[in-house]
C-alpha cells in the first residue's frame, strides 16, 4: 500500500529507478480552484459524477480507500470525532464500508464499520479476493510505543510518513470486526515481529504472493512472501526507500515509489517480476523510472488495462497535491497528465476492477480535510500496456 500513516504537519493535512526516459510536460500552470463548477468543468475529460463519501460529521480525517474485488465494499483508514470534550485519537483506525447508492444513483456509504483494535495505529488496507470475508492491514495493534516515530521526511518537516517499528502486517475475517474493535481478539499476524515496520501489502489473485514494505534492513525494501511456504524474498533492496507497491494486472509487474537518490524527493518505478519454474517470485529485473523531475510523486496504482498508472505529486506545490496519470508501456517514453485541478490536496488515486470509477483522498470539500471523493474515469487509455 502507499500511505504509511502520511500526514501533513502544516495547515495542510492529509490523511494521510534505473533508467530515465524523456517525458511530455503536462500543463501545471493552471491554478487550482475553489469553485466547484469550475473544477468539474476542468476535469470533465477524465472524471465526471463527482461524489464525496466521507464526511466531517463522522470523521477528522478519512483517506487511501481501495475497492472489493466486486466493487460492492470499500476499506479505508480513518480518524472518527471524539465524543464531546474528548481529544480525536492520536492513529488511524481500519473502517470497511458497503459501497452503494441512494434513491438517485449517487455512491455512498452505508454499513460502516471499524474493524481495528483500539488504540492502535493502522495503514493501508486490502481485500484478499480468493478468500472473500478476509482483509488484510498494517497494525500495531496496541498503541505504539511513541507516538513520533522515525519515518520518511520532506524538507523542514511540512510533512512526513511515521514508521512505527511496531507495524506488522495482519489478516482477519470480517465476521470478526466487532470482537477486533472490541478487543476482545486480536487479527492474526502475518508479516513483522514488531521490531521492524512492516506494512503496504497488497496481494495476487490467488492470495499465494504478498507483496509489502520492510525496513528491517534499515531502508524501505520491497519483498514478496510466498503464502503457502511462508518464504519471504527481497526483490527491491537498493539504496534509498522503496514503497508503495503493488502488481500489475496481468502480475507480471510491479509500481512502487522511490526515493533512490536520497533526496527526499520520490519518483515512479515500474518493474517486471522474476518467477521460478513453480511460479513463485524469485526477484524483480528492468526497472524504470516513469517520473524523473523535483517533486515527490507517489501513490502509484495500475489502471486494470495495465497501460496506466495514476499517481498524487507536488508538481503543483507542496500545499495543493494533485493527481496525475502516466504511461506504461515499455517501448515508448512515459506520457504524463494531470487529472485533478481542485484547492486542496488530491491523492492516493484508485481504480476498480473495472476500471470505470476512480476513488481517491481529497480536500476539496467543505472544510478542506481529507475525506473520500469518488467519479466516473471517462478517459480513454491506452491500449497497449
Amino acid at each position: 500500500m502507499r500511505s504509511i500513516i502520511p500526514y501533513i504537519a502544516a495547515a495542510h493535512a492529509l490523511v494521510l529507478g534505473c533508467c530515465s526516459a524523456p517525458q511530455t510536460s503536462p500543463s501545471v500552470a493552471k491554478p487550482p480552484t475553489e469553485d466547484p463548477a469550475v473544477w468539474r468543468a476542468s476535469e470533465s475529460a477524465w472524471l465526471k459524477n463527482h461524489t464525496q463519501l466521507t464526511f466531517p460529521d463522522r470523521f477528522v480525517k478519512a483517506g487511501e480507500a481501495y475497492f472489493s474485488p466486486d466493487g460492492r465494499q470499500i476499506i479505508f483508514q480513518a480518524v472518527e470525532q471524539p465524543a464531546p470534550g474528548k481529544a480525536p485519537d492520536d492513529f488511524y483506525a481500519m473502517f470497511t464500508a458497503e459501497l452503494g447508492a441512494d434513491a438517485t444513483g449517487k455512491p455512498m456509504l452505508t454499513r460502516i464499520e471499524r474493524i481495528s483494535p483500539p488504540a492502535s495505529a493502522n495503514t493501508c488496507g486490502w481485500f484478499e479476493e480468493s478468500r472473500p470475508g478476509t482483509v488484510l492491514f498494517g497494525s500495531t495493534i496496541t498503541t505504539p510505543a511513541v507516538t513520533d516515530a522515525p519515518g520518511y521526511q520532506r524538507g523542514s518537516g511540512r510533512y512526513k510518513w511515521q514508521f512505527p517499528p511496531e507495524m506488522r502486517i495482519v489478516e482477519m475475517s470480517t465476521a470478526d470486526a466487532a470482537s477486533i474493535a472490541a478487543g476482545r481478539m486480536q487479527p492474526k499476524v502475518i508479516v513483522g515481529d514488531g521490531r521492524a515496520y512492516a506494512a503496504e501489502g497488497s496481494t495476487t489473485r490467488d492470495g499465494r504472493s504478498l507483496l509489502y514494505c520492510s525496513l528491517e534492513s534499515g531502508q524501505g525494501d520491497l519483498r514478496v512472501r510466498d503464502m503457502p511456504t511462508g518464504l519471504d524474498v527481497t526483490i527491491v533492496n537498493a539504496p534509498g526507500y522503496d514503497g508503495g507497491p503493488f502488481f500489475s494486472p496481468d502480475e507480471r509487474r510491479i509500481c512502487y515509489r522511490s526515493d533512490r537518490r536520497g533526496d527526499s524527493l520520490l519518483q515512479v518505478q515500474v518493474a517486471d517480476l522474476v518467477r521460478d519454474g513453480d511460479g513463485r517470485v524469485t526477484g524483480s529485473t528492468n526497472e524504470r523510472q516513469l517520473t524523473d523531475n523535483e517533486h515527490v510523486n507517489w501513490a502509484p496504482f495500475w489502471h486494470p488495462t495495465g497501460s496506466m498508472i495514476v499517481y498524487a505529486s507536488s508538481e503543483v506545490g507542496h500545499s495543493n497535491y494533485e493527481i496525475f496519470a502516466v504511461t506504461t508501456d515499455p517501448s515508448s517514453p512515459p506520457q504524463r497528465t494531470r487529472v485533478t485541478q481542485a484547492q486542496g490536496a488530491d491523492v492516493l488515486p484508485v481504480f476498480d476492477a473495472a476500471g470505470r470509477r476512480l476513488m481517491w483522498t481529497s480536500q476539496r470539500g467543505e472544510g478542506r480535510s481529507s475525506q473520500l471523493w469518488i467519479a466516473d474515469f471517462v478517459h480513454p487509455v491506452p491500449t497497449k500496456p
